[in-house]
């Protein structure tokens, strides 16, 4: 496995170099957009993305290393399992909140609060106390709540409200920051890598690493952010200390308004729009199997003595390819159409975990079959991520997006926490371990979760075969999806 890993990740990196290129080569030359011409835009955007960058940077950095550090610290898969669910259920309680704390503390204020907790998550790391790691967990899934909305919230009422910059510039602020975030995946693993295997520093050295990256992120939310706004605070910004004081509650309860009527309004277009309701569905079914995922693939592969780091680095590589395999695939020369690729994708997922049922059989594991299968699911990933952003874009009112998607994620995080459950007592009742039945009968029943967002896909696309909302302009087929 150790030859294998090597070997797989020069040939992803070489194939995504590769795709890269023909992507530019097939992609006409188009004049540069008035964003890259302004000179205070790109000030503003460059002043973002260095905290952002450094914040996704940490996260991917806990990625590699988080399963073989529990069981480092000698605790049962069961256990860990336990500690799994208790990072997925707080994402579950806290996603609304993290909507709402932006509101109410201040979009500036709840970025500093990701450092703050995402550090000290990081830092219980260091304790082998049971109870430590469940608050390290916890702490964990506020920071991944925070970081999903926060940074955002922040750049979105900067670029509109205070800058006054188009709309239409937003997005390739964010087109650029998912480009960086693939590398930075990448990188988080091989460096995860050198840390723990060859430096020989342990498998809580890349959680250490995260702090100071986070303490550099908070420090250019605090400076930098801080004289951005400063500089920018429009007059309705400027008060006096008393004046701030009496609108504080004020503040607080209009962000207490602002989400609930957020969340009614979502839940009112998730039943009133059957399209709304299948895509909820098939993004429910597709994420939820990512979460087992990440929970099984180390324990299936470890075993075999892998480069744990350099393996998840293979795994981003993979992603990374699906995301360019969609670029080229809807560019102007194929002009393939994202719901195509989302059914495609959803395929490809069913395929690799119904490959996994086989490849994790008790007491004969194939591990290059489970590399191979773990691979083609991250590939499907690529794909899968962009087209139902595509359609999400398509069928969800840009003004009721927020309150549709915390409604999407609920179930999303509830199938992946019952599903850890599942595994917990399979594990406990059975005795089972790394290879054992439980892990082969988690795999099979997200090839059969797999195989109703298929359905779902094809009764969406069935649905709106001659909706023009759900394909990209200029399809070479009136009826085609």
């Amino acid at each position: 496995m150790l030859v294998t890993a090597y070997l797989a990740i020069i040939f992803l990196l070489a194939l995504c170099v590769g795709l890269e290129l023909t992507a530019r080569r097939l992609t006409p030359p188009q004049p540069a957009p008035t964003a890259v011409a302004n000179p205070a835009f790109r000030r503003f955007q460059g002043l973002f993305l260095q905290a952002y960058l450094l914040a996704l940077w940490a996260d991917w950095l806990q990625g590699p290393y988080l399963y073989k550090l529990y069981r480092h610290y000698s605790f049962l898969e069961s256990q860990i399992a336990i500690l799994y669910v208790c990072g997925l259920a707080s994402c579950v309680l806290f996603t609304p909140v993290a909507g709402w704390l932006p509101q109410a503390l201040g979009r500036r204020q709840a970025c500093l609060l990701f450092c703050l907790s995402y550090s000290a998550c990081c830092l219980t790391k260091l304790s082998r106390d049971y109870f430590v790691l469940i608050i390290g967990r916890v702490l964990g899934g506020l920071s991944t709540s925070l970081l999903s909305t926060t940074f955002e919230s922040w750049y979105v009422h900067r670029h509109v409200d205070v800058h006054d910059f188009p709309k239409e510039w937003i997005p390739s602020t964010f087109t650029k920051a998912a480009t960086w975030n693939h590398g930075l995946a990448v990188g988080a693993g091989l460096v995860a890598n050198m840390l723990a295997e060859w430096l020989h520093l342990g498998p809580v050295a890349p959680f250490l690493l995260a702090v100071p990256c986070l303490g550099a992120c908070g420090w250019v939310v605090l400076t930098e952010w801080g004289k951005e706004e400063a500089e920018g605070s429009v007059e309705g910004d400027k008060q006096t200390p008393l004046l701030g004081a009496l609108n504080a509650p004020l503040a607080r309860m209009s962000a207490r308004v602002w989400f609930w009527r957020s969340c009614q309004e979502g839940l009112r277009c998730l039943l009133s729009d059957r399209r709304v309701m299948l895509l909820g569905g098939v993004q429910a079914l597709f994420e939820s199997v990512l979460y087992i995922f990440v929970f099984l693939w180390t324990p299936v592969l470890d075993p075999h003595g892998p480069p744990l780091g350099i393996v998840f680095s293979c795994l981003m590589a993979a992603s990374m390819a699906g995301s360019l395999l969609y670029r080229l695939a809807t560019s102007t020369r194929y002009r393939l159409q994202p719901g195509h690729l989302l059914c495609l994708a959803v395929l490809m997922a069913f395929f690799s975990f119904f490959m996994l049922t086989f490849s994790t059989a008790p007491g004969q594991p194939r591990p290059h079959e489970s590399l191979l299968a773990f691979l083609l699911l991250e590939l499907a990933c690529g794909l899968y991520f962009p087209a139902v952003s595509f359609l999400q874009g398509r069928v969800i009112p840009e003004e009721k997006r927020a309150g549709v998607l915390a409604w999407f994620r609920l179930p999303l995080h509830l199938l992946a926490c019952l599903g850890l459950l599942a595994l917990h007592g399979e594990v406990s009742g059975t005795g089972g371990g790394e290879g054992g039945s439980g892990t082969r009968h988690m795999f099979g029943g997200c090839a059969v979760m797999m195989l109703a967002a298929l359905f779902a896909v094809v009764s969406l696309f069935t649905l709106g075969r001659n909706d023009t909302d759900l394909r990209l302009e200029g399809a070479r087929g009136e009826g085609e999806m």
